[in-house]
């Protein structure tokens, strides 16, 4: 069985830009890139899990959502933080799906596909909803504070959890 970092992707990898599917405003969190980098020198395969509610909501279709993905993977490609899997959710709220975080569908899709050992993985993000996936899955978890607040009750909560960005969360584990 294979270890995995599950990773969000707005606010956690690239800067968050509200429904973001235009390659020309993708911009990388400083420090990311080089987080990605080493969670890959430790063996963890990288996995995106993305909620992508601009396509519910007809902002902008799946093929755009892929197209900013491939980008962002070019980009990673030529740094070794290349991204191994990008599963995404493209309804809302009220489509009540199984696979919208913190639902788990996504997930277990994944470890299905890759063979993951969820007690050697990771799940990171700037939401509790991406927590909320984590506890319910049994892996690990990291709490960004790169993209949305979370209050401060919620970080109290997960003292030990929370770090300044992807990077210090990569060099912790």
């Amino acid at each position: 069985m294979k270890k995995a970092i599950f990773l969000d992707r707005d606010g956690t990898i690239n800067v968050e830009v509200d429904y973001l599917h235009e390659c020309e405003k993708m911009q990388f969190i400083p420090g990311s890139v080089e987080a990605l980098s080493i969670l890959k020198e430790k063996g963890y395969l990288l996995i995106v899990i993305s909620n992508q509610s601009g396509v519910g909501r007809g902002f902008f279709s799946m093929e755009d959502v892929e197209r900013v993905n491939a980008y962002m993977n070019e980009l990673l490609r030529k740094k070794n933080a290349e991204i191994d899997a990008f599963y995404c959710c493209p309804h809302v709220e009220e489509d009540h799906c199984t696979c919208r975080k913190p639902a788990t569908g996504l997930y277990r899709k994944a470890v299905q596909d890759f063979d993951i050992d969820m007690k050697e993985s990771y799940m990171v993000g700037d939401k509790i909803t991406d927590i909320l996936a984590a506890t319910e899955l049994g892996c690990g978890y990291g709490l960004v504070l790169s993209g949305h607040e979370i209050e401060k009750g919620y970080l109290k909560q997960h003292e030990g959890h929370y770090f300044n960005n992807l990077l210090a969360f990569a060099k912790s584990v």
